[in-house]
């Protein structure tokens, strides 16, 4: 049984920093994509950031240049490190995972993705 956890979230001003973690378990799959999403309250849930199992990576266009996607194959844990915050950063953040691999223009889809976290909140207040 995969299980995805996620921490880190926090309150912060516009400007601050944040590290998410997602912590798995019950997954060994050789060939895997790994994904970070977020949802504001009364929107739809956006993709923020990708990372395969071959190291390649691909960020939202609001996210580019800010956000950084990192994984620690030892630890089986993915991270989100969040800078230069902003308000409209503000949601639950979700860690999602599929068990094989993912076509790269694809990495950013929430429908190719078989497992989910239950989610952190990111608060940036202004």
């Amino acid at each position: 049984q995969v299980q995805l956890v996620e921490s880190g979230g926090g309150s912060v001003q516009s400007g601050g920093s944040l590290r998410l973690s997602c912590a798995a378990s019950g997954y060994t799959y050789s060939s895997y994509c790994m994904g970070w999403f977020r949802q504001a309250p009364g929107e739809g849930r956006e993709a923020v950031a990708a990372i395969d199992s071959d190291g390649k990576t691909r960020y939202a266009d609001s996210v580019k240049g800010r956000f950084a996607i990192s994984q620690d194959n030892a630890k089986n844990t993915v991270y989100l490190q969040m800078n230069s915050l902003k308000p409209e950063d503000t949601a639950m953040y979700y860690c999602a995972a599929r068990s094989s691999g993912v076509p790269y223009g694809a990495m950013l889809s929430n429908h190719w993705y078989n497992y989910w976290g239950r989610g952190t909140q990111v608060t940036v207040s202004s």
